[in-house]
């Protein structure tokens, strides 16, 4: 049987990670809170630890939204750094930018000020 070609992987899907684990988080922070009044009734029966699993759970996911939103803007930076680097051309490298000079003289810069 003759192989068949293989196509290209996809690219991967963006999701809103922010929203997701911000959501997560909710639902554990409403847990422990509908489960803390009947901790007496959980401890009597052995499970006197869920509000608190659930309080841990909301912990973790606070911790996880700063992880995601970190790298959320880590991202945005990346790509606006990376078209600005391509520039009006599409071409990395090209983008036009001022440029920098440093100051002769009698400039800004106190190690190089003549007064």
């Amino acid at each position: 049987m003759p192989k068949t070609p293989s196509h290209p992987s996809p690219p991967p899907l963006e999701a809103n990670d922010v929203a997701i684990v911000g959501g997560g988080t909710v639902l554990w922070f409403v847990a422990f809170v509908v489960l803390l009044p009947f901790w007496g009734t959980l401890s009597d029966h052995g499970h006197g630890n869920w509000p608190w699993i659930c309080l841990a759970g909301g912990g973790l996911g606070l911790i996880g939204l700063w992880y995601c939103r970190a790298r959320r803007d880590a991202i945005a930076r990346s790509r606006a750094a990376e078209a600005g680097a391509t520039g009006a051309t599409g071409t990395p490298g090209t983008a036009e930018r001022a440029p920098r000079t440093a100051p002769e003289g009698n400039g800004g810069d106190p190690a190089t000020r003549s007064d």
